[in-house]
């Protein structure tokens, strides 16, 4: 499938092809398209693991993979050594393709695997004129928020209160399913320079001395604390929990704590015209006024 957009120029295509091949090579891992049948009965098991749920059909219906896959949309696994560690599944939207779900073992985390696999898919769409990626991520998860906009360089574009209402999955059990609506412009400066592996992290430091203000702190206990600050233009940070996959564990009240008063930091500040520009690595958004 190729967009109306045009085809990407060919050179574009073998340089994003290349940055995959040896982003999975330096993780020895195979990151390949999953057409048989049995691959991605074994890719929805891995995810209902990863997610804790009851049924791989919490996720995604087995019989509906099968189909998006022979569609033509974009199912893939990562493997290392001959074991899945990594899938994604991801389908068309209008004018770019939606990443619905994408996940990695947990004994594989932490370790390079996602962005490995984020750009086997960029390839993937570049070589098929696709030049958007777009998907939806929790907001409290520190980690996937720096991935999502460091490492990869994508846009969170909205904030989606309660986006998929209320599920069951394990993961999301109990809980508001509150999104960001992230933007991947495969060919923005930023995604190509992530794609070179050119992380540029969140500079505190400046975004303070430039007046940066604290819209939502946390305590040493790690509990949201409100503050009321003007929205007049200077940055503002937002916090979230250091962790909040271990939160949940360890204390699933204190992390549904969050959910609130994230959202409506969050929402308040796009909503006043701010933008949201990263997330460091110890769990602050940072939002700067679009001028």
């Amino acid at each position: 499938m190729v967009f109306a957009s045009g085809a990407v120029p060919a050179e574009q295509v073998q340089t994003a092809v290349e940055l995959a091949a040896t982003a999975a090579a330096r993780l020895r891992l195979e990151i390949r398209e999953l057409a048989a049948v049995p691959d991605q009965h074994e890719a929805a098991e891995l995810l209902r693991r990863i997610w804790h749920a009851d049924s791989a059909d919490q996720l995604i219906n087995r019989a509906t993979l099968r189909a998006l896959q022979h569609a033509g949309n974009y199912v893939a696994g990562a493997y290392r050594d001959g074991v899945l560690v990594a899938a994604a599944i991801a389908f068309f939207g209008v004018d770019h393709l939606h990443s619905h779900i994408t996940g990695v073992d947990p004994a594989a985390q932490s370790g390079g695997v996602g962005y490995a696999l984020k750009q086997h898919q960029r390839a993937w769409c570049l070589a098929r004129g696709i030049t958007e990626v777009r998907w939806t991520f929790d907001p409290l998860v520190r980690r996937n928020a720096y991935v999502n906009l460091h490492k990869l360089g994508g846009r969170a574009v909205a904030y989606l209160p309660d986006f998929y209402g209320e599920m069951n999955d394990g993961i999301n059990t109990g809980e508001a399913t509150d999104r960001l609506y992230l933007c991947w412009e495969l060919l923005s400066a930023g995604a190509q320079a992530a794609a070179h592996g050119d992380v540029r992290d969140v500079d505190l430091a400046a975004l303070r001395a430039a007046g940066g203000m604290v819209l939502l702190d946390r305590t040493a206990a790690q509990e949201p604390r409100p503050a009321v600050v003007p929205l007049d233009g200077r940055p503002l940070l937002v916090a979230v929990p250091d962790d909040v996959v271990a939160l949940r564990e360890r204390d699933p009240g204190a992390a549904v704590a969050w959910r609130l008063p994230v959202r409506e930091a969050l929402c308040a500040a796009l909503d006043a015209g701010y933008r949201i520009t990263g997330m460091s690595r110890d769990g602050w958004y940072t939002l700067e006024a679009d001028r």
